[in-house]
């Protein structure tokens, strides 16, 4: 059976980090989502769990650090190719997000970073499996 992945990120406007997700792709199921919480389907076995910070601290009582000024997780998707890519760094810089650092092109693979409105790093690529250097 697939395991199935919820990212939790603390957000300080739920209704703009919903704006912004759906702006990437991604579906709200309104079954999990209420005005402390929204749920976003990347996948069938992915999601994003935005909370309210009020609603994050009720899963943990470590402090809340700014997505703005410290990185404590980046999460690569995977896109089709390395148009998908741009056109979901298009939309997301067009939501609101912006883009902390150059694209990487490493020929076998390309990626951009791009920042949702409150910090928290997303990083699509697209990965030429035939053209990975072999050992």
């Amino acid at each position: 059976m697939p395991t199935k992945i919820f990212v939790n990120l603390p957000v300080t406007d739920l209704g703009r980090s919903i704006a912004f997700y759906k702006a990437l792709g991604f579906a709200q199921n309104l079954q999990f989502s209420d005005d402390t919480a929204a749920c976003m389907v990347i996948s069938e076995e992915n999601y994003v769990m935005l909370l309210t910070h009020a609603k994050f601290k009720g899963f943990s009582d470590a402090p809340i650090p700014d997505a703005k000024t410290s990185t404590g997780l980046m999460v690569a998707l995977e896109k089709g190719s390395r148009a998908a890519v741009d056109e979901s760094m298009a939309s997301a810089l067009a939501a609101g997000g912006s883009e902390p650092r150059p694209a990487v092109d490493l020929g076998f693979m390309y990626n951009r970073t791009v920042a949702d409105p409150d910090g928290h790093r997303w990083e699509p690529f697209f990965m030429d499996m035939s053209q990975v250097p072999q050992q």
